[in-house]
């Protein structure tokens, strides 16, 4: 028997509704027999308290059952914190259904904080954040940051943006929209709240370095026509943005160069190099390296970014801050890294390079150790086998889920 709310608040409607009546009547029916004397009189009162004792009788079990009802099916939210009214913060997260974002909002919701989550949902997923939905310190709002937001807020950080090149190649004039207008609509909600924003930044600005590692003074080496453009020149923007208001209007920001991040609630398609190996090592198929795969990366486990983020947004640094992991690996190491943990009969092929794919990548994370007490902890073994497994368990569920004759994405 499948259990409904609303059946049971129409049980109960009717069950107030017959009550009440039945109580008029008896009102009428003393009424009426009021003047027939004492003795019958006594009769209707005698009748009065038996039917409220059936009554009792009756109502007593049905409570009894709503509320074991209400006690199985009421929704269980992960145990939060409490925090004072005078340390509750009423934090913004744009993108917050997103990969980064979801993870942020799971741990500023344990910390006890008030979250509001603004998505678009062009890359985010409900499912990343419904534990939290119904919670009284959660709210989600279906919306796209291009259009002006009205919100009170004591902090935003602001994510939202396309960050994978399937999805900002997809749709470039959009994603520029998101980096460009949407950081203004931001900077102007920072502005008339007085509300300290963090802008998520890339190592992207960075574009193809000349300087290695990257610290946070240099300048960069980028193409501002190339495929990527749209997502870096639109972060660079961003940033430009985000120091024009500090300078001319005193609002607070923070940045965040954010470097390769991984882990848990990543795209299946996301079209970069972890989702992309794990996935093909998963499936048995070839482990696609683009180019020679002597290019380099460094990668971050997605809850040491979420720690980063949040001792950014509560320093007092203004100035941009690298956020990435300084282990360095080359492309070729990695696949075989992916290859070795997940086992199977995946070979590695190299195939065409991608256009204006950069060549080196590590962060410098001076500036971040010395202020924010802040450096990677989760190490790449760990990091990458909680991956593997989430694919796994997705692919599993894609698996049951398949349409006969549709292949799985």
């Amino acid at each position: 028997m499948t259990f409904s709310w609303s059946s049971v608040a129409m049980c109960m409607k009717r069950f107030r509704l017959a009550l009440i009546i039945g109580v008029v009547f008896a009102v009428l029916f003393g009424l009426l027999c009021g003047t027939r004397g004492e003795e019958d009189s006594r009769w209707v009162k005698d009748l009065g308290e038996g039917v409220q004792v059936q009554l009792q009788k009756l109502i007593q079990p049905l409570q009894e059952r709503l509320t074991e009802l209400e006690k199985q099916t009421m929704k269980k939210y992960p145990e939060v914190r409490y925090l004072p009214e005078s340390e509750r913060k009423r934090i913004l997260i744009t993108g917050g259904a997103g990969f980064v974002g979801s993870h942020l909002t799971d741990r500023l919701m344990m910390e006890g904080h008030e979250v509001t989550v603004v998505d678009n949902f062009f890359t985010g997923r409900k499912r990343n954040i419904e534990q939290w939905v119904g919670h009284p310190n959660f709210e989600l709002i279906n919306h796209d940051v291009v259009e002006p937001l009205l919100i009170e807020v004591d902090q935003i950080y602001h994510l939202a943006c396309p960050a994978s090149p399937p999805h900002y190649m997809y749709n470039p004039i959009k994603t520029i929209k998101t980096s460009s207008l949407g950081t203004l609509n931001m900077l102007g909600l920072a502005k008339r709240t007085r509300a300290r924003i963090l802008q998520a930044s890339t190592s992207e600005v960075y574009g193809d370095p000349q300087e290695h590692p990257q610290t946070e003074e240099y300048w960069g080496h980028v193409n501002p026509i190339g495929p990527r453009a749209c997502y870096d020149e639109g972060k660079r923007v961003a940033e430009t943005m985000c120091y024009a208001y500090a300078k001319q209007d005193k609002v607070d920001v923070r940045v965040a160069r954010i470097f390769n991040t991984f882990g848990p609630r990543m795209h299946m398609n996301d079209g970069r190099v972890v989702s992309n190996f794990i996935l093909q090592a998963l499936q048995d198929q070839p482990i696609t390296v683009y180019g020679h795969g002597k290019q380099s990366r460094s990668f971050q486990y997605v809850s040491d970014l979420v720690d980063g983020l949040i001792k950014l947004m509560n320093s007092n640094e203004s100035s941009p801050v690298n956020l990435g992991n300084p282990d360095e690996h080359t492309i070729m190491e990695f696949a075989q890294i992916i290859r070795s943990k997940i086992g199977g009969n995946s070979v590695i092929q190299n195939v065409a390079a991608a256009e204006d794919d950069p060549q080196r990548r590590k962060p410098d994370i001076s500036k971040a150790k010395k202020i924010l007490g802040w450096e990677p902890v989760v190490p790449l073994d760990r990091g990458l086998q909680l991956t593997i497994d989430y694919f796994r368990n997705e692919l599993e569920h894609a698996a049951k889920m398949k349409v006969p004759g549709k292949p799985v994405e």
